[in-house]
């Protein structure tokens, strides 16, 4: 049912002195209104971005963390440049799970260069629910909604469920994308 998102299309190219698989994708330049290339990559940890650069997370040492597999979006034209980061787990080795994404502080906002980055990485993410999640759990994608405040959780939520399809699971922070949304979710941001 689910074979046609077991084909990856994957490159091997050298990045930062490392070598990287990746995947293509396209995201919108905001000032242009165009589409430009860009790639998913394995992270490379000693460039991975942290509170120290503006972002909200410290992606080096959650990295780090028991079966934690880290993921960045750079653009082609300048890869030297984080646009966005997928941290992904597998619970119990057959839970699929996002344990952290973000955007780039530069991709937020009215004055945001990027758009897309958090729906291409969610998309990655949903097809590698696909790929290695197990049994039952083959295909689901959950996550934890963590803000400061419950009116920006609730907020977050909220965006999370109309933008990507994902439900929450009532009376926790935890919310899930189904097999079939996140099919569309892959087909939409990955196969664009």
């Amino acid at each position: 049912m689910y074979n046609y998102y077991t084909f990856c299309i994957i490159k091997v190219v050298y990045l930062w002195g490392n070598e990287v698989c990746f995947m293509r994708v396209q995201i919108l330049q905001v000032s242009t209104n165009e589409h430009v290339e860009a790639w998913i990559a394995d992270g490379i940890t000693n460039r991975l971005p942290s509170m120290h650069d503006g972002w909200r997370f410290n992606f080096p040492r959650h990295a780090k963390s028991r079966g934690a597999k880290t993921y960045v979006l750079v653009t082609a034209e300048t890869p030297d440049i984080i646009e966005g980061c997928l941290i992904y787990k597998m619970l119990d080795d057959n839970q699929p799970y996002m344990a952290f994404i973000e955007i780039a502080p530069h991709n937020l906002g009215k004055d945001r260069r990027y758009d897309l980055v958090a729906g291409c990485l969610i998309a990655f993410a949903c097809r590698l629910s696909f790929l290695l999640g197990r049994g039952p759990y083959r295909g689901w994608l959950a996550f934890d909604v963590q803000e400061p405040t419950e009116a920006d959780q609730l907020k977050l939520m909220a965006v999370y469920s109309r933008k990507y399809k994902a439900v929450g699971i009532p009376d926790t922070t935890s919310m899930l994308i189904k097999p079939e949304d996140g099919e569309q979710l892959i087909e939409h941001y990955l196969n664009a």
